[in-house]
C-alpha cells in the first residue's frame, strides 16, 4: 500500500525528531543543548473507507482523516 491519500494527495514527508538534554534556564539550569536530530517520517493518518463517487459508484479508498473531517468526501 502506498501511503497516499486518494483525495488530497497527502503523502509521507521526511523530517527530524530533535533531542535536547539539560535543564531549562527558567528551571535554574544553563539551558537546553541540542544532542541529536533523528531522521523520521511523518505519515498521514489514512483510513480505508467506502466513498460514493460523483458518478454514483461506491468504491473503497485510502483517505486522510483530515479530508474526511473537512467534508471533502461523501461516505457510502
Amino acid at each position: 500500500m502506498s501511503r497516499i491519500c486518494a483525495i488530497t494527495g497527502k503523502r509521507p514527508v521526511t523530517g527530524g525528531k530533535i533531542i535536547h538534554k539539560g535543564v531549562s534556564k527558567k528551571a535554574g539550569g544553563i539551558g537546553l543543548q541540542l544532542v541529536k536530530n533523528n531522521k523520521r517520517k511523518f505519515r498521514p493518518n489514512l483510513q480505508r473507507i467506502r466513498i460514493k463517487l460523483p458518478s454514483g459508484q461506491v468504491k473503497r479508498m485510502w483517505v486522510a482523516v483530515k479530508a474526511i473531517k473537512a467534508g471533502k468526501i461523501l461516505k457510502a
